[in-house]
């Protein structure tokens, strides 16, 4: 057995839907984040997800499409297997329940807890939810309806054996009392204490007879077992609980951790630990019911038709920008509201901007002063320990962050450390530097420090975004090896001096968003008044000025376009942001004479090549055919990036 610490992490076992919505992969792509995060620590980590197979609803749909339950699930299985090789989804089980060695388990579990005089025959009579496998007592509806998804129960009464959940009641809420964290967050387990355990559990019925596509009770074959109870043993079932080889659930079990939806976080912290209770094994350390991606109208749901497709999302915008969003952009343990709009402000801003055009300003500036290799000898000077210091804490953040399930501040710290190397571009300002020939180790170590920096950043987002950091490996001339580990992170200066840099492609290219505003045909002007309307200035309203993003920018280079003796190539500086605009005032400044001017910048503005030079933006001017003027602001009133209005 290995002598590794073990982690053993879990989503819940999905229903075969026709299709998995962004809410669904929410949680599977938090629970992979964390499983690479411990396998990066070094722990031996077991990563279980899969498919909930069995249950009237499948049934019902099977019987619609004409199909067999089970060629009904194999197909959509299919599919769910597709989206989480898509997603990047680093698990190391799948389950299904309509494996045989899980149908197995969860026979002899039944037969056990019966034995022992835990399950007992009765009749059953109440409210059952079929969409959402669940009973239901009338005092539990909520106008009459199901309080889980608000649609229609069916009063069924049905032979069929029970639980005794009444009897682990207050072994339950001693457990919880006795072991605070077992339930996140506090709000689902103040739920759970005072909606349910306190108002006194009643026993659970846990057989069904009105249909057959589910686990058969082996001692009364008109019986299958109700599938909560089949779903919840996937957890011990996958490592060979009742088995001939016990070996991998004496290694991971309990589990570290269930990640879970809040709407299914009742069966987990109730249902599923008296059960544990029963058959005296230890609980799981924690269970984690997190919030729901939201969108205006509501809780994502086929019924109401509004669910958004990861796949659609991840081809439009790549697997790690997607990644990157619901991690970021949702606390975990709270709700969150979806927005393509602000995905793609996620991406432009953060990915784009923040990390992307810091690796690109970085390998281009070694490229241009160095000719990709950095010199030995090097300089260290002003700024530097801020940077060392903050690199070197930045780890330990993300850890505490992540043992407590904090996928968002995690991200943040990281990105405190990207903004950080970002600022130091412009305190050390390494274009200024470079004009002089004593200055040259002084730019050496600055940006040897830039990459070793990024060297920081590209370890500490793999757990969130797989493909980004070697595509930052490949441009700063690392392998993936020793220098790409967590361990590598307790020093700062690991960064091979001759290394080569290597251009690469943009590794987020910006997002232009595309104007989807109907052209409207135009009503004929009369003859008399064309001259009028031809020479009169076009009025607009204040909704089309506001469409216009006017930004403080600093001009950090400038020189002349090769062959054009009008336009000046200008680099400019906008908050974190340094881009490229190609401006037609060479008749009127020197590129010398506008290094550090603060000017004003149409940000928005789509993005053209002239000459052959790209250029995102134009700079205003004033002009009266023969002199021409920037519009210019004090150097120091605005910080570069400053919206103007």
């Amino acid at each position: 057995m290995s002598s590794k610490k073990t982690f053993y992490i879990t989503t819940p076992i999905y229903y075969p839907s026709d299709k998995l919505h962004i809410g669904h992969s929410y949680t599977t792509v938090a629970a992979d984040a964390m499983a690479r995060f411990k396998r990066m620590k070094g722990y031996d980590v077991k990563f279980l997800t899969g498919t909930d197979e069995h249950g009237q609803k499948i049934q019902r749909k099977a019987e619609e499409k004409g199909v067999t339950p089970k060629e009904y699930v194999d197909e959509i299985v299919a599919g769910i297997q597709e989206l989480w090789k898509t997603l990047e989804i680093s698990y190391d089980q799948f389950i299904r329940t309509t494996d045989h060695y899980h149908v197995t388990t969860v026979q002899k579990i039944f037969k056990k807890l019966y034995d022992q005089g835990d399950i007992y025959k009765s009749y059953y009579e109440g409210w059952y939810c079929t969409p959402c496998e669940s009973f239901w007592t009338q005092s539990q509806l909520i106008d009459g309806k199901c309080p889980d998804c608000g649609r229609e129960v069916e009063l069924t009464k049905e032979e069929a054996y029970f639980f005794k959940l009444s009897k682990y009641q207050d072994r339950l809420i001693e457990h919880i009392e006795k072991n605070p964290e077992f339930i996140q967050p506090e709000t689902i387990k103040n739920e759970m204490i005072y909606n349910f355990l306190k108002p006194g559990l009643e026993d659970l019925c846990v057989s069904r007879t009105s249909f057959d596509w589910g686990i058969p009770v082996t001692f009364d074959q008109q019986h299958v077992v109700y599938v909560w109870i089949d779903a919840l043993s996937n957890y011990i079932t996958a490592l060979g609980y009742l088995s001939s080889n016990e070996e991998a659930f004496k290694k991971y079990w309990p589990a570290d951790v269930h990640l879970v939806g809040k709407d299914i976080a009742r069966f987990h912290t109730i249902i599923w630990p008296a059960m544990l209770m029963a058959l005296d094994l230890p609980l799981p350390k924690k269970v984690f019911g997190h919030g729901w991606i939201l969108l205006k109208g509501g809780k994502m749901s086929k019924s109401k038709g509004n669910v958004v497709d990861p796949m659609i999302l991840v081809d439009k915008y790549g697997v790690d920008a997607i990644r990157y969003y619901v991690l970021r952009e949702l606390p975990f343990g709270s709700d969150g509201v979806y927005s393509e709009d602000a995905l793609i402000t996620r991406i432009n801003s953060d990915l784009a901007n923040d990390l992307g055009n810091l690796v690109s300003r970085t390998v281009s500036m070694v490229n241009k002063y160095f000719g990709g290799k950095l010199p030995g000898k090097q300089e260290f000077g002003e700024f530097d320990d801020d940077l060392i210091t903050l690199a070197l804490e930045t780890p330990r953040k993300v850890e505490e962050n992540m043992d407590r399930l904090q996928f968002s501040n995690a991200l943040i710290d990281i990105w405190k450390l990207i903004s950080r190397t970002n600022k130091y571009i412009d305190e050390t300002a390494p274009w200024i530097l470079a004009k002089k020939e004593e200055k040259k180790p002084r730019l050496a170590a600055v940006l040897y420090h830039l990459l070793e920096s990024i060297r920081f950043i590209s370890v500490l987002i793999q757990p969130f975004l797989p493909n980004t950091p070697k595509k930052i490996w490949e441009q700063i001339g690392i392998q993936q090896g020793e220098l790409t580990t967590w361990d590598s992170l307790k020093e700062f200066g690991r960064y091979p001096e001759q290394a080569r840099v290597q251009k690469g492609m943009a590794i987020f290219p910006r997002i232009e968003i595309e104007k989807k505003e109907e052209v409207k045909q135009q009503p004929k002007k009369k003859k008399e008044n064309h001259r009028k309307e031809e020479t009169a200035p076009t009025q607009i309203g204040i909704e089309d000025f506001a469409k216009i993003d006017f930004r403080t920018a600093k001009i950090l280079q400038a020189e002349k376009v090769k062959g054009a003796d009008k336009l000046l190539k200008l680099q400019v500086q906008m908050g974190e942001e340094t881009r490229q605009v190609v401006s037609g005032i060479a008749q009127y400044y020197k590129p010398e004479d506008l290094i550090g001017k603060t000017v004003v910048v149409v940000a928005n503005l789509k993005p053209v090549k002239l000459r052959g030079e790209q250029s995102e933006g134009m700079i205003l001017a004033a002009s009266n055919g023969e002199k021409l003027s920037l519009v210019t602001l004090d150097d120091d009133a605005l910080d570069t990036g400053t919206q103007v209005r």
